[in-house]
């Protein structure tokens, strides 16, 4: 973290298929050693099971939003120190910070699963949304 002025925010081009900001920073993230393509294949490929296996009316890119939203932290506690003492002090998330914290516990989520659905790990079953049963699961 610089002393001397702040970092400049980069623009984030949308992904090719969606047009979507959101999705684009979670292949990002997903991405290993810069290998944009597999990690489009895998985020591209679990939205297509999330459309197949949520009929008709389905739209995946806002599942995985909801998906998100339900990940997202609204409150984390960060160290103050006051006198001698050391407290921990409840403190608001910013959105850019709630976002990556979300994708970031989503994709850790995902991986520590363990499994795989076609070859790909199976994002889309890490978050619920809502009351819904989660797509994949033997109730659904």
């Amino acid at each position: 973290m610089s002393r001397r002025r702040r970092a400049v925010k980069r623009e984030i081009l949308p992904d090719a298929k969606f047009g979507d900001i959101v999705i684009s920073r979670f292949m990002n993230a997903l991405m290993y050693d810069g290998k944009k393509s597999v990690a489009e294949g895998t985020v591209y490929g679990a939205l297509d099971s999330m459309k197949r296996r949520g009929g008709a009316q389905a739209d995946p890119v806002r599942m995985f939003h909801e998906a998100l939203d339900n990940v997202k932290p609204a409150v984390e506690v960060r160290s103050r120190r006051v006198g001698g003492a050391t407290y921990q002090v409840p403190v608001e998330v910013r959105t850019e910070r709630r976002q990556a914290l979300a994708i970031r516990w989503l994709i850790d989520a995902a991986r520590k699963r363990g499994e795989h659905n076609d070859g790909r790990p199976t994002i889309e079953r890490t978050a619920g949304c809502g009351e819904q049963p989660r797509f994949g699961s033997e109730e659904a």
